[in-house]
């Protein structure tokens, strides 16, 4: 099995809690539909700076930054990219990237 990581793009907090408890639900079925081909569950991000390659600092993610991350196990890229629309952060307008992780 090959791991995958889920780099999540977008999305937004629920603004009540009972909205907040709602999509905490849809990732904690998410993540138990996904079974043991979780890895990580992840994290979301806070704030973040990105650094050039002239060593200038900016205080954004670029274009699109990273809201999150999730790395799982899948017998393919097609494989993960099939779990991968099943993500909950797709329900609020956000996207996930799916890059294989190359064992060094």
């Amino acid at each position: 099995m090959t791991k995958y990581v889920f780099g999540y793009h977008g999305g937004g907090m629920a603004a009540t809690p009972e909205a907040q408890e709602k999509v905490m639900a849809e990732w904690g079925a998410w993540f138990g539909a996904l079974g043991e081909a979780i890895v990580d569950g992840g994290n979301p991000f806070g704030p973040v700076r990105t650094v050039a390659s002239d060593g200038s600092v900016t205080e954004s993610g670029g274009a699109n930054p990273l809201t999150g991350y999730s790395i799982v196990t899948a017998d393919s890229l097609d494989a993960a990219v099939d779990y991968a629309k099943g993500c909950p952060v797709l329900a609020s307008g956000g996207s996930v990237e799916v890059c294989e992780a190359i064992d060094m």
